[in-house]
């Protein structure tokens, strides 16, 4: 294991990285916020938990199921072609929100923005696999590792900013921020033409090995989208499982700290891992991770205190980032560059489904058993992934 040639400080210095990734960065932090900040808007607008629950849960579920179709048409005429076009639509979608009288109306245009949202980190993940793509191979992981510390600092700055805005009577300017970051950061990226992967209009129909949209069915990346919904079981235990420990411990505060601790260990564990070179295959290093980490959440259920559940998540968020960046690796790997942002997306949402699942789940767990019961469910989502990564090491590349 051997330090990287050049690190983050490097890769940023490849004509337009920098640029493309600043932009989707910005906008991630949008995405981060828009959820949360319907709720703040409808609940203010409405006086309503259920209607602001119910346009966020809309939200989500229609940028889950009509992102990767999305996604095709990405790959299909390109980013620069279909990203302003989606980036209108999603704003367009979010004045309606705003201007909307009715819950009911409220609730589909939240959807509408929802399914037009644009997927900016997987455009911009596709745009690292194209610009090292053939020349620096080798720097994959790091762009990955990279991309995985935008995402999580993304979602933590999000949330702050909304919560912070919403709570001093500002949630029409959350809104406003967040949809204002999204389309900022679409836009950069749509003008930057040199970094953007090429559309691939006739690429599902080319190739001697079968149609490119076929490796979207091969076993390998079937495996690949059940790790990501298996992730997202992890994702989906952890806020309510934490959440109901600390309330049932008479210390409803120390919900934010555990969280927070959490996600800093994750944040350094992802830094180094990107900083570092590894000769072992990514399916062994997969394989590996996961074991850690669901040896390390079998230590959850047994927290007898605050300072104990804190410690071992720690432990546990510290496999989160490398488990990431090594399923991009792999999904960028085992598809055509045709369908690449395709595959991304489908990971995401895959991920997003497991999450919104195991939430459902661990609050039934802990409603009827406790906070202990729901926090049982993150080394059985461990233990998920390390019975596919192991299925994954045995499939034919």
């Amino acid at each position: 294991m051997s330090a990287a040639t050049g690190g983050y400080r490097a890769l940023l210095r490849a004509p337009g990285a920098a640029a493309f990734f600043i932009g989707a960065t910005s906008g991630r932090v949008g995405i981060a916020m828009t959820g949360l900040g319907l709720v703040w808007l409808l609940h203010d607008r409405t006086g309503s938990y259920a209607t602001a629950g119910l346009a966020t849960a809309a939200f989500a579920l229609a940028e889950a199921l009509v992102g990767p179709h999305l996604a095709r048409l990405v790959d299909r005429f390109g980013q620069t072609r279909t990203l302003p076009l989606y980036l209108v639509a999603h704003g367009c979608a979010v004045a309606v929100v705003l201007l909307s009288t009715t819950p009911a109306a409220a609730v589909v245009a939240a959807a509408c923005a929802g399914a037009a949202v644009p997927q900016l980190g997987a455009l911009s993940a596709a745009r690292w696999a194209h610009l090292l793509r053939g020349t620096r191979d080798d720097d994959l992981p790091t762009a990955f590792s990279l991309e995985s510390l935008a995402n999580a600092t993304s979602f933590l700055l999000g949330p702050v900013l909304v919560t912070a805005l919403g709570a001093t009577g500002h949630s029409t300017a959350a809104s406003l921020l967040a949809t204002g970051l999204i389309l900022s950061g679409g836009t950069a990226l749509a003008l930057q033409r040199r970094t953007a992967p090429p559309p691939h209009p006739h690429g599902e129909h080319a190739g001697a090995g079968g149609t490119a949209r076929s490796a979207l069915l091969a076993p390998t990346f079937l495996l690949l989208a059940l790790l990501n919904l298996a992730i997202g079981l992890y994702f989906g235990t952890m806020g309510v499982a934490v959440t109901a420990f600390a309330v049932g411990h008479g210390t409803p505060g120390a919900a934010a700290p555990i969280i927070a601790a959490g996600s800093l260990a994750g944040l350094a564990s992802g830094w180094l891992y990107g900083r570092r070179r590894r000769g072992t295959p990514a399916r062994v290093q997969l394989v590996a991770v996961t074991a850690y980490l669901t040896a390390t959440a079998a230590l959850l259920p047994f927290a007898p205190s605050a300072a104990w559940l804190g410690a071992a998540l720690v432990l546990t968020e510290a496999a989160v980032p490398p488990t990431l960046v090594l399923l991009t690796v792999l999904t960028e790997r085992s598809v055509r560059p045709s369908v690449l942002t395709q595959a991304f997306t489908w990971n995401n949402s895959a991920s997003a489904a497991g999450s919104a699942l195991a939430a459902s789940l661990a609050g039934r767990a802990a409603d009827a058993w406790g906070a202990p019961a729901a926090l049982a469910q993150a080394p059985v989502a461990g233990l998920l992934l390390v019975g596919l990564a192991v299925a994954l090491l045995r499939v034919r590349r």
